[in-house]
């Protein structure tokens, strides 16, 4: 079976789109540049600051801010964010706190976020919603749109699937997030992806002493 192109689907549906309405799920301001350039040009978009895997009350509210930065000012959009909802990770986390990185925890976690995007398009009338999830490398973007189909099954509407590293979306955001000075941050932002990071670290000091 043929891989899906996501990008070229992304094309496609955005194409005639001027007059829709799309709820952008965001991880995180550095990962939106790119996503933005290639949607809001093209449609209404509303970006959806929903985050619960953040390690700290802090660590949310400071990348919230650079998000609500970079929209001011590029004028790309609006954002709108449901507050540090940390209990909705710990759920979801219960008994997958040993998983590796990029496992079925990391599954959970793209679900609970989708799955809500996608809740709170269905409720504002949006015309679809997509994440910029995919614009990172690590991070399966075959799975991350399978999940996004199920969750817009789930709620009756539509998901516009993206692949936003491709055409080298990554290293735009990269370019992006350095001219507009942004706070980019070394790990996903859950405690599990810091502690890994940080024995990473601790791991490499030993070696070179």
């Amino acid at each position: 079976m043929n891989a899906v192109n996501y990008d070229a689907v992304m094309q496609r549906m955005l194409e005639g789109a001027a007059d829709k309405k799309l709820l952008l799920h965001a991880c995180c301001a550095p990962c939106s540049t790119y996503c933005l350039t290639e949607t809001a040009p093209k449609t209404n978009v509303t970006v959806f600051f929903y985050n619960p895997n953040m390690d700290s009350a802090q660590e949310y509210e400071k990348r919230l801010a650079e998000l609500e930065r970079l929209v001011k000012e590029t004028g790309q959009a609006n954002v709108i964010e449901t507050g540090y909802r940390s209990q909705d990770f710990a759920a979801i986390c219960a008994g997958f706190e040993d998983a590796p990185e990029g496992g079925a925890r990391c599954e959970r976690c793209f679900r609970l976020r989708l799955f809500e995007t996608a809740r709170l398009a269905k409720e504002g009338g949006y015309d679809f919603f997509a994440t910029t999830l995919t614009v990172s490398p690590m991070k399966n973007a075959a799975l991350i749109n399978r999940i996004g189909e199920e969750a817009a099954k789930e709620y009756g509407v539509s998901y516009l699937p993206t692949d936003f590293k491709k055409r080298g979306g990554y290293l735009q955001s990269v370019q992006l997030s350095r001219e507009y000075g942004l706070y980019r941050q070394n790990y996903c932002g859950c405690i599990f992806s810091k502690r890994r990071l940080e024995e990473a670290e601790a791991n490499n000091k030993k070696e070179t002493t």
